[in-house]
């Protein structure tokens, strides 16, 4: 008596799961696709189908489990019987190609594409809207995508009479594979339509109008569902995805939703303090420089970088200044700074010394 259990290398409580996935790794390893005019791995293929047809059915195992056998139970469950052939076009149809009937080309989604939009950051900051001419395939407008000449049809494929596959022996059953002739249309063209040359479509431009959010930056990637190309053989048109670029800005610096921006002072400005005007997103702000301003002090200006993506919050303005040094002077302008010298002394010399002796005075104790 053959031991089914055995054959399969399952335990004798294994569940249908477990008996679907053995059999599975089973019939790779056997199958005479990969195991061309081997006698051996041809009788073991058939073994591992008789072990499974019986096993996978709840009343033929309980018979066998009982007597050691499966003879007498059920019907239609031979090496072709329904059983096998409807779990082999399961989890083997699109290895090894279906047995059961013919199969039409499948259906599938149009491919996705990309178009890459320069924006301004302007319009990154606070959203646009923009109108884009999208080139894409659709279907020849002619011939309504057949490829053949209007009042033409095309002619059944005489290798696969129609079917889109062929079928032949191979060991001990046969398989059904796409028809080479037809590339599993089951259709040739013989007049073809002359917008299209015969393809079924033809390239457009297409225009679509879409909003950008505020808060996009370099990189943001924007899904258009269905605005892909179409579909194949009924399948869903893929989708467009834009992805932006935001073009560098000559005052501003942008990091994240912050803004960045250096703002020269002169120094009669920087010394004795006064207010400045800066410009913004929003126009010009107000700034108060006070008294005795270093250079690269950083002021904040809340709220007035880029709104944060998805939210109604904006980020803020860091504004730098830096002191102007004139490269040249009037002979007023020198004479005043020269008298300005005169009253400060090495005022800024001595408090530099005093910080040196503290530091090597230091350095001694």
């Amino acid at each position: 008596m053959k031991d089914y259990y055995e054959i399969l290398g399952v335990s004798r409580d294994a569940s249908e799961a477990d008996i679907k996935k053995a059999f599975r790794q089973l019939a790779l390893k056997y199958h005479p696709d990969r195991n061309p005019d081997n006698k051996e791995s041809e009788e073991k293929f058939k073994e591992i189908n008789e072990a499974y047809t019986c096993l996978i059915d709840s009343e033929k195992r309980a018979h066998y489990d009982r007597f050691g056998t499966a003879e007498g139970v059920g019907a239609g469950y031979g090496p072709f019987g329904g059983g096998f052939g409807d779990i082999f076009e399961d989890i083997f149809g699109d290895f090894f190609g279906t047995f059961t009937g013919q199969r039409r080309p499948r259906s599938a989604k149009g491919n996705d594409l990309r178009y890459d939009l320069d924006i301004t950051l302007m319009e990154a900051a606070f959203g646009t809207e923009k109108d884009l001419e999208i080139p894409r395939w659709e279907n020849c407008s002619e011939c309504r995508g057949s490829g053949s000449a209007p009042g033409k049809g095309p002619k059944t494929c005489s290798h696969c009479k129609g079917a889109g596959q062929v079928r032949f022996q191979q060991g001990f059953f046969s398989i059904s594979k796409t028809c080479h002739n037809c590339n599993g249309t089951g259709q040739f063209i013989t007049d073809p339509c002359k917008a299209c040359k015969g393809q079924g479509k033809v390239k457009n431009l297409k225009s679509i109008h879409v909003k950008i959010p505020a808060g996009v930056d370099t990189g943001s990637r924007l899904r258009v569902s269905n605005e892909g190309e179409m579909g194949i053989y009924g399948g869903p048109p893929g989708d467009l995805y834009i992805i932006m670029d935001v073009e560098e800005h000559p005052f501003f610096k942008r990091d994240g939703s912050d803004l960045y921006c250096d703002v020269p002072l002169s120094f009669p400005q920087a010394a004795l303090g006064s207010e400045i005007e800066v410009p913004t997103l929003d126009g010009v702000s107000k700034l108060k420089i006070p008294t005795g301003t270093p250079s690269g002090r950083l002021f904040y200006l809340k709220g007035k970088g880029v709104q944060k993506l998805g939210s109604h919050s904006r980020g803020d303005q860091i504004v730098r200044v830096y002191v102007e040094v004139p490269k040249k002077l009037t002979p007023k302008q020198k004479e005043l700074l020269e008298e300005f010298a005169r009253i400060n002394g090495d005022e800024v010399s001595k408090s530099f010394k005093n910080k040196l002796k503290d530091l090597f005075t230091g350095a001694e104790k």
